[in-house]
């Protein structure tokens, strides 16, 4: 799992956001029918697309190290709000390639352990605080 950190701006346009990991960067957005300008996938695609991500690397990584005829990965994800009961995640995955059954069985079992995959199903702590960052102003002293 990645310790880079994420940051998350708001710019000219109401709801769009740039996002960077330090090395990357990509835009986010609500919905349109939330007021978004569809800059970006919304929030929770994004966590969806990280899932789906996730769960085709690791997928791929096991069975590369394992030398299993595994040719492509496509996982299927949609979510469901459940109210008091919580969210449904519902993935699919597909797993193309001369795979014998029992490889099959294991490559899905692998799939409930990438790394996201726990993050959403365990106990996740977020601590959230101020941070204030001090911006120059021109022809100010600082001391």
């Amino acid at each position: 799992m990645s310790d880079r950190p994420v940051s998350v701006s708001t710019g000219n346009v109401p709801y769009t956001v740039t996002i960077h990991d330090g090395q990357h960067c990509w835009l986010g957005d609500a919905q349109p029918a939330n007021g978004g300008a569809d800059a970006g996938p919304d929030p929770e695609s994004q966590v969806l697309g990280a899932l789906g991500a996730c769960t085709a690397i690791t997928v791929s990584m096991v069975a590369a190290r394992k030398q299993w005829p595994l040719t492509g990965v496509h996982v299927h994800l949609h979510y469901t709000q459940r109210g008091a009961g919580g969210t449904q995640i519902s993935r699919e995955i597909v797993l193309d390639g001369a795979l014998d059954d029992d490889q099959r069985a294991r490559l899905m079992d692998v799939a409930d352990k990438c790394p996201i995959h726990r993050l959403l199903t365990g106990e996740v702590r977020i601590a959230t605080r101020p941070r204030i960052e001090l911006v120059a102003t021109p022809g100010a002293v600082t001391p």
